[in-house]
C-alpha cells in the first residue's frame, strides 16, 4: 500500500516536470543509487539535470539530512544542477538549513498541495473523467501542492520573478546561482569597473577602493534577486558574496 501511494506520488512530480518541458526518467539507476526521477530540460545552450526525491511519510515525520546528502551525491554522480526532495511530511530545520547552503529545492507537504491545486487548475479535467483522472481532488488531499516546483513564495511573488527572469537564460541563471561563481563575477566585475572609473575619471586610491565596496555591495545582493527564489535564500547568500568579495578586493588591493 505504501508502495502504491509513494509511486503515485512520483508520477505526479514526473507529469508536473514533463508539462514544464523536462524529459523525465523515473526509477533512475546509478551505480550506488536509485533516484525517483531524473530530469533532463533541453536548452538551446545545453542540457540542465535535475535529480528528485520523493519521499510519502506521515504528516508529522520530518525528512532529515541523509536524505538530502543521499540525493547530493547522486546528483554529483549525475551531475545534476538541481537537487529537488518532494516529502508528503515536512524537514527537520538541520535539514532546510543544509538545503539553503546547498542550494537545494525542499517542497513539504504544503507545498506540494499547492503544487496539486494549480496543476489541477491549468489541465482543467472534464466532470466525465474526473474519476478516472489520476490527479483527481483526492490525490491532491493525499499528497498536498508552490505554483512550480522550482519556485516558492506567494503565487504573486511566483509570477513576478518568473517576469524578471525571463531575461536570463537557464544556463546563465544556473551558473550565477552557485556560489563561488557569483563570489568570482562580483569580485571580477567590481574590481574592473573601478580601475576603468579610476583611469577614466583620476579617482584616487581610497575613493576607488570605495567604489570597488559600492559596487560589490550593489552586485552581491542584485544578482541573487534575478536568479533566486526564496527571500531568505536571497538575503544570506548575498550576505555571504559581499563578505567574500570585500575580502577578495582587500587582498587584490595589498598585493
Amino acid at each position: 500500500m505504501e508502495e502504491l501511494k509513494k509511486q503515485k506520488l512520483v508520477d505526479f512530480i514526473a507529469k508536473v516536470m514533463e508539462d514544464s518541458g523536462f524529459k523525465v526518467y523515473k526509477d533512475f539507476r546509478t551505480s550506488q543509487h536509485i533516484v525517483d526521477i531524473y530530469g533532463i530540460l533541453p536548452t538551446t545552450l545545453g542540457d540542465i539535470g535535475v535529480v528528485v526525491a520523493c519521499k510519502n511519510y506521515d504528516e508529522n515525520w520530518k525528512v532529515g539530512m541523509d536524505v538530502l546528502k543521499e540525493m547530493e551525491m547522486a546528483a554529483k554522480t549525475l551531475k545534476a544542477s538541481k537537487v529537488v526532495i518532494v516529502t508528503t511530511s515536512d524537514f527537520s530545520s538541520q535539514a532546510r538549513n543544509y538545503a539553503v547552503k546547498r542550494n537545494m529545492k525542499l517542497i513539504d507537504r504544503n507545498g506540494l498541495i499547492k503544487i496539486a491545486e494549480e496543476f489541477s487548475k491549468k489541465i482543467q479535467v472534464p466532470e466525465e473523467e474526473e474519476e478516472e483522472d489520476e490527479y483527481c481532488e483526492e490525490d491532491v488531499e493525499v499528497y498536498g501542492p508552490p505554483s512550480t516546483i522550482f519556485h516558492t513564495g506567494s503565487q504573486r511573488g511566483d509570477l513576478s520573478r518568473r517576469e524578471r527572469r525571463q531575461p536570463l537564460t537557464p544556463i546563465i541563471r544556473g551558473l550565477l546561482q552557485n556560489t563561488i561563481i557569483l563570489i568570482i563575477t562580483v569580485v571580477a566585475v567590481s574590481f574592473l569597473i573601478a580601475t576603468i572609473l579610476q583611469m577614466t575619471a583620476g579617482l584616487g586610491t581610497s575613493i576607488t577602493g570605495i567604489v570597488k565596496i559600492m559596487i560589490a555591495a550593489s552586485l552581491s545582493y542584485g544578482i541573487p534577486y534575478f536568479v533566486e527564489d526564496d527571500g531568505a535564500v536571497i538575503m544570506i547568500k548575498g550576505t555571504i558574496v559581499f563578505f567574500s568579495s570585500l575580502l577578495l578586493l582587500v587582498i587584490l588591493i595589498l598585493i
